[in-house]
């Protein structure tokens, strides 16, 4: 009699379920990867099913970033914990000027966890990288007992290469050098608040989350002898990313309330739900400081982009050893725009 090895059924995508064996190192857990992120993240590095990827690199200096997302909803307007794991990597990256090329992802994911809803994020995290021209090279699967997490965590690491001569950095800002935004602000955070809070408006509000490395790479074309530093400001938003960068240069900033780029439905749903949209997350805007002598060709290089369109010059650097972040209001007034005290949005990013 010969002895032949058991079929076994594929992964029930529909009404199955995350189950502790997914995560033991067995055969459930081998099926798990073969049928949903193999699949999901098709690649010729992928495929050769190592605990680690080997490639080739272009000649040049690397950059590399490491992330977490633990966002709630994990699908929202605009997008989903998986696309934004791509974007929110990919565009650490660029804002040091590289060329993201490759990312790892690890899952943890909570006993109980739809498939078809992994196999949702697979996919979304699959298009987000083929889309932004990198791969996903390399990964880990590991599964917590329910309550233990909340449905689904994602870790990345992401190198790129960086171009010789361009040295982007937060302490580089100096007194004079124009702040310039790539387009409307909060956009992310409130699409991520409304969807957890059930709110409609009439217009759909979308997370802006999108990779920036194309719009990075038209910026350096431009102007790259002249920027001194480019940043997403993510969690923390506008003013996180101000006060950080007046930190490390040692620099004060000064911006115009009326040059914010702020769509009106979402400055109304942060009015509502009573939230500052200078602290609320984005995740497909960036943050540029230049020369002031080429601020101009700047915007005019960022607004021939389609991530760029609605770039705005909202300020200037400024001479202040109390490296203070100020706000000329609307009304003529000021006022100090100081770091998030507590958490504004938890589980935003």
């Amino acid at each position: 009699m010969t002895l032949q090895r058991p079929k076994h059924r594929k992964l029930d995508i529909r009404n199955g379920r995350v189950d502790l064996s997914h995560g033991s190192g067995g055969r459930a857990m081998a099926q798990l990867i073969a049928e949903i992120f193999f699949p999901a993240f098709a690649n010729d590095l992928l495929a050769q099913g190592n605990d680690q990827a080997t490639f080739d690199v272009p000649a040049g200096r690397m950059a590399m970033t490491t992330d977490g997302y633990v966002v709630s909803p994990l699908f929202f307007p605009g997008g989903d914990i998986g696309s934004l794991a791509v974007h929110g990597t990919v565009n650490d990256l660029a804002m040091s000027g590289a060329k993201p090329l490759y990312l790892s992802a690890s899952f943890i994911l909570e006993e109980g966890f739809p498939l078809a809803d992994l196999l949702r994020i697979a996919q979304s995290m699959g298009a987000a990288a083929r889309e932004a021209g990198i791969k996903i090279v390399t990964g880990d699967t590991k599964v917590v007992e329910r309550g233990k997490a909340d449905g689904v965590f994602i870790s990345t690491a992401g190198i790129g290469v960086a171009p010789e001569g361009i040295a982007l950095s937060g302490d580089r800002a100096k007194p004079g050098d124009a702040i310039v935004v790539s387009g409307t602000l909060g956009d992310h955070g409130v699409a991520i608040m409304s969807s957890r809070e059930n709110l409609q408006f009439e217009t759909a509000i979308l997370s802006d989350s999108a990779a920036l490395h194309g719009l990075t790479a038209c910026m350096l074309e431009a102007c790259g002898p002249h920027l001194r530093l480019m940043r997403d400001p993510t969690r923390g938003g506008l003013a996180a990313t101000l006060n950080e960068i007046a930190h490390q240069s040692g620099v004060g900033i000064r911006i115009a309330e009326d040059a914010l780029p702020i769509r009106p439905q979402v400055a109304a749903a942060c009015e509502l739900l009573g939230l500052d949209p200078l602290f609320v997350a984005n995740e497909g805007k960036l943050v540029a400081f230049v020369a002031p002598d080429a601020a101009e060709a700047l915007l005019a290089a960022m607004r021939a982009h389609p991530l760029g369109r609605e770039a705005a010059l909202i300020g200037h650097v400024v001479a202040d050893d109390h490296r203070f972040v100020q706000m000329a209001t609307r009304f003529g007034g000021g006022r100090i725009v100081d770091w998030l005290s507590g958490e504004q949005l938890p589980r935003i990013c």
